[in-house]
């Protein structure tokens, strides 16, 4: 009896510190009031493109907390660069910037950055506008391309605005410097498109391509500099930039499946059909992607994460104005 009690008390103990272990996020995308609430079970990783100074300035409010700039940062968070997370090397020949990292390139920047395993990670834009946001969608789909599961990375609907809006306090303090622990699990190849994929998805006429990028940019109008041609690829239907989130306040979030499904069919887009998203270099991209894959639930979807820089750089077929003469 005394051994049955013991053994009992032993699996009780257990079970508490699996389910301790066990702590998941509710989904892709956290509330403010979520994340509030849940501040010391989670690693908090606030992405920027210049994060430094955002990390340590003061924001600027207005009625009714309205964010009019966004400064500080979530009480106990780290801090990545975004520059920091992809990749420049040599394709084919050819040298271009901001690929898809390896596994040793990605996991020295999470460790740099002082990314521990162990908890679930939030991420936490700077959510001023969709680069930030879609800052965010990149960090978060390499994090799962790497391993880390559903349950144990999310996103901070509307960033570190979202968090003053609700009225939480932020920090203002450097970021941490001390090194991490994260390592990369088993590389999820389903959400990841290599140009390979994408010719034959081409090809076979049964994939469909989202191009992310405003309109100027998906019609050929405007060439950004990163890409060797203008226009899009043959047959990519485009879900634009200002379609993809809603900014009130001066925190911009995404929306909800319902609201999507709506925009898919202004734009002609499938929800549920093979999809693979790409914009120039893969950031506005993961935003696409997040919202068919994870708001959506279309898990026959991926990201073409090298996008155009690289499909056109190794002299691939693009759709544009006729004069081919955007610049």
């Amino acid at each position: 009896m005394k051994l049955a009690k013991t053994l009992i008390a032993a699996a009780i103990g257990l079970g508490a510190a699996h389910a301790a272990f066990a702590m998941n996020v509710p989904g892709p995308l956290v509330t403010p009031q979520w994340l509030k609430a849940h501040q010391s079970e989670v690693t908090i990783v606030t992405i920027g493109d210049n994060p430094a100074r955002m990390f340590t300035s003061q924001p600027k409010m207005g009625k009714n907390n309205a964010v009019i700039k966004v400064g500080g940062h979530v009480p106990g968070s780290i801090m990545v660069n975004f520059d920091d997370i992809r990749q420049t090397r040599v394709e084919d020949g050819v040298k271009l910037k901001a690929l898809m990292p390896t596994a040793e390139f990605f996991t020295a920047a999470m460790d740099k950055a002082g990314l521990n395993s162990g908890k679930p990670i939030v991420i936490v834009p700077e959510g001023e506008g969709l680069a930030p946001m879609d800052m965010g969608t990149r960090l978060y789909f390499q994090l799962r391309y790497f391993g880390e599961p559903a349950d144990q990375v999310a996103i901070l609907n509307g960033g570190t605005a979202a968090w003053l809006n609700a009225g939480y306090k932020v920090s203002t303090g450097a970021a941490p410097m001390a090194a991490g622990d994260w390592k990369v699990g088993t590389e999820d190849h389903a959400i990841l498109a290599s140009i390979d994929q994408v010719k034959d998805g081409l090809k076979g006429g049964n994939e469909q391509f989202i191009d992310a990028r405003p309109t100027q940019q998906y019609l050929g109008i405007f060439k950004k500099g990163i890409d060797k041609s203008a226009g899009h690829l043959p047959g990519a239907k485009s879900f634009p930039t200002d379609a993809i989130v809603q900014t009130e306040n001066g925190v911009t979030r995404f929306m909800t499946a319902a609201d999507y499904k709506h925009i898919f069919k202004v734009y002609g887009i499938m929800d549920n059909a093979p999809t693979t998203t790409y914009c120039n270099t893969g950031h506005l991209a993961s935003g696409a992607w997040f919202v068919v894959h994870e708001i959506l639930g279309n898990k026959n979807s991926k990201l073409y994460a090298n996008s155009m820089n690289e499909w056109t750089h190794l002299g691939n077929p693009t759709v544009g104005l006729p004069s081919g003469s955007a610049s």
